[in-house]
């Protein structure tokens, strides 16, 4: 059995799967979009795609490598740009 890699500071762990989850706040609807974009053109640029959903200036975001079973460095890469992408948008 392989060990979980560890959670990022900011990111919790799923109870019932092998996941990392953020919920990020924003000041409002244009700077969650915004962020989203980001987030958007570097998943295809590392053909690894987050889940997530977003109501209004909210956006929950939750990362596994689903081929892989559970979290990978992929996630650990997307997450690192996750957390850079909302330190410059946050407000």
């Amino acid at each position: 059995m392989t060990a979980k890699l560890p959670a990022p500071a900011g990111w919790q762990r799923e109870e019932k799967r092998d996941a990392i989850t953020r919920e990020l706040v924003f000041p409002d609807f244009n700077r969650a979009f915004a962020f989203m974009t980001q987030v958007a053109l570097a998943a295809e640029k590392a053909d690894h795609h987050p889940e997530w959903s977003n109501v209004y200036n909210k956006v929950r975001v939750t990362l596994s490598t689903h081929d892989a079973g559970g979290v990978t460095q992929k996630d650990l890469d997307l997450a690192r740009f996750i957390d850079a992408a909302y330190a410059r948008l946050k407000g």
